[in-house]
């Protein structure tokens, strides 16, 4: 071979594997681009990045954002009630006349329908729940008789039910053995043409199953409701019984009534009611 050749190649050779150790580094550089060093922990082990259970958390969230209730399943904050806007009176409407007319408000009722007066209240049962109530009264005590059960659920006294007679069909019997507190009934004093003061709106029976009404007859007694007669011994301490340490003894008979657990012979412990000669001033009977 002369020299000249042998020269070029070896210039060749030379340029050659200066291109491969370009390559060589050219492909280090490209190939550590985007590499981050991965975090060590205290120990100075090197430990990978959980991506899977960051994927995991990742789609958790996604469920709860969805709305799923099994992920969000919490007690939701007890609805609150506004006392100032549920105790109301109102005049008996045609839509609560409609409810009334022919059980409470009987075909031969000679009180008119403008002396009656439609109440909304809330109480408070043995449970401590919050119910609606509703009950029709003269419009002489509507504003008392609100004012008295507005204290009462304040004060967390106890009362089952508040509903309207005529959901029992206007049978008192039924309404008193559901343990219902009611007031207007219409209705004659037996054997009289005197209206009774249920059938004039002027008086109240509160918890009456557990306040029975008891008279001496035929040399026994009569209880009513009928469920009620082991409530008849009041020397017994039980839920709902009025006595005259009871909070609603104490407010009905602030504000006038009388009641009938004070009676002499019959004794009527769910009964509260306006006196006569309160009522002769606005009847004039």
């Amino acid at each position: 071979m002369d020299p000249k050749t042998h020269h070029n190649r070896k210039i060749r050779s030379k340029a050659h594997a200066t291109a491969l150790l370009f390559l060589s580094a050219l492909f280090l550089l490209l190939t550590s681009c985007g590499k981050e060093e991965a975090p060590a922990t205290e120990t100075g082990e090197v430990r990978e990045t959980p991506v899977i259970q960051i994927k995991e958390a990742e789609e958790s969230n996604a469920v709860s954002e969805s709305g799923d209730p099994a992920e969000e399943e919490q007690d939701e904050p007890e609805g609150q009630w506004d006392a100032d806007e549920e105790f109301y009176i109102t005049e008996i409407t045609d839509e609560i006349f409609a409810r009334i007319e022919g059980k409470s408000f009987k075909e031969d009722c000679t009180l008119p329908r403008e002396d009656l007066r439609y109440l909304h209240v809330l109480h408070k049962t043995l449970e401590g729940e919050t119910k609606e109530g509703e009950m029709v009264v003269n419009v002489h005590i509507a504003d008392t008789v609100l004012k008295i059960f507005r204290e009462l659920y304040e004060s967390d006294y106890p009362i089952e039910k508040i509903c309207l007679v005529d959901e029992y069909n206007a049978d008192d019997e039924r309404s008193m053995a559901d343990n219902n507190t009611s007031c207007f009934n219409f209705r004659f004093v037996p054997n009289t043409k005197r209206i009774s003061k249920h059938g004039r709106g002027l008086a109240i029976d509160l918890n009456p199953r557990y306040n029975p009404y008891v008279v001496p007859k035929d040399g026994g007694t009569d209880i009513s409701p009928d469920n009620g007669k082991e409530y008849a011994d009041r020397s017994q301490d039980f839920p709902y019984k009025i006595d005259e340490n009871d909070l609603a003894y104490r407010l009905f008979t602030e504000h006038g009534f009388k009641w009938g657990g004070a009676w002499k012979n019959e004794k009527d412990y769910q009964h509260f009611e306006i006196p006569n000669e309160q009522i002769r001033e606005w009847y004039d009977q």
